[in-house]
């Protein structure tokens, strides 16, 4: 085993473990809090938390054993099974990222009709499109056998094993592979991509315009208080700037994670439909690997950088390391009055 395999497996290990971790501690704030559970986002946080899950534990052990051999890890059968969840659970988890942004849009631009506009019965329609627009790749692709291990990616996802030079009928597949192969980025990567754009530059322009009025309410306060100290000055303005440039970057994280993520591995598996293009072996491995850690960030990104989250999360930890400090006391305790009571007995006989 080489370095360069060695880094992969390393870096897969890392991020299945942080993977689990995060995803489950969502799930965990929804389970210990009603106040996140009624809360509409919450049900795309939770398609993507889901989505996230079961593709750490499905498809990242598969691509991990198939670094280690270097070959097939499994049979073929159940090699096309974890094709076809790895072609649902990233369209899946691609549209849950659209369908925040558009939820985030909504409530910046429409505050006072958005209890009317995103309801629980909307956003179940959008999760169910979400799974319909995924089923209908994953399932044509299990119609059509395009689903095996790819020596190149070194996992077991999209593929078609058809010589560039093959006969009329086996360029025929290989045109509906090619169409197909594109029609899913451009309806998933593209798409998501796309919404994401448009949601949050709305977003960021809600912001930065309320951003503007309480600037002019700060400056103007500012001049009205003729005795106020420069020092305190100095510390609204720089909050007003601060202000500015907190809604760029969260949108910079959201756009920027999705694009870094995803668009390698994208990229190559539409440069690979040319003839006469290789993709080098640990090139592909990389840009898998690169996906899967969209898996890792998107807690931090959605959920546990926010408070709400944190607070949740912070309180179960605390009630968990008081209970096992409760239940340790005891013990500790019991075991004091048993030797105590050993030790009485031993005197009297």
């Amino acid at each position: 085993m080489g370095i360069p395999e060695f880094l992969l497996e390393v870096s897969l290990v890392v991020i299945v473990v942080v993977s689990l971790l995060t995803n489950l501690s969502v799930l965990l704030c929804f389970t210990q809090s009603s106040e996140l559970r009624s809360h509409v986002p919450g049900i795309f946080i939770l398609n993507l938390s889901f989505s996230n899950i079961l593709l750490t534990v499905i498809n990242m052990p598969a691509t991990f054993l198939g670094v280690a051999k270097g070959a097939l890890p499994f049979g073929d059968r159940f090699c096309r099974a974890v094709s076809f969840s790895e072609t649902f659970l990233t369209a899946n988890a691609m549209l849950s990222m659209a369908a925040l942004s558009i939820d985030r849009w909504v409530a910046m631009v429409f505050p006072l009709r958005y209890s009317s506009k995103m309801r629980y019965r909307d956003a179940c329609l959008i999760v169910l499109y979400s799974w319909l627009h995924s089923l209908t790749f994953s399932l044509t692709q299990l119609l059509m056998d395009w689903g095996g291990y790819s020596h190149t990616y070194a996992s077991c996802t999209v593929r078609l094993d058809v010589e560039r030079s093959a006969t009329r009928q086996q360029q025929q597949q290989l045109a509906a592979y090619a169409s197909f192969t594109a029609l899913f980025h451009c309806g998933s990567f593209a798409l998501c991509l796309l919404v994401l754009c448009f949601a949050y530059w709305k977003v960021l322009r809600v912001a930065r315009s309320h951003c503007k009025r309480i600037d002019v309410i700060t400056v103007q306060t500012l001049l009205l208080l003729v005795d106020i100290h420069p020092s305190v000055k100095e510390r609204c303005l720089a909050e007003q700037k601060k202000r500015r440039q907190r809604a760029t970057k969260k949108i910079c994280i959201f756009i920027g994670t999705f694009i870094l993520c995803f668009s390698p591995y994208v990229i190559t598996r539409l440069v690979e439909l040319f003839p006469s293009v290789h993709i080098p072996r640990y090139w592909g491995m990389t840009a898998k690997c690169l996906s899967y850690a969209k898996t890792s960030s998107d807690p931090f990104v959605y959920c546990l950088l926010r408070q709400q989250y944190r607070k949740v999360l912070v309180s179960v930890i605390s009630r968990l390391m008081r209970k096992t400090h409760y239940s340790l006391s005891v013990h500790s305790a019991s075991s004091t009055l048993d030797t105590t009571d050993d030790n009485c007995i031993a005197r009297i006989t």
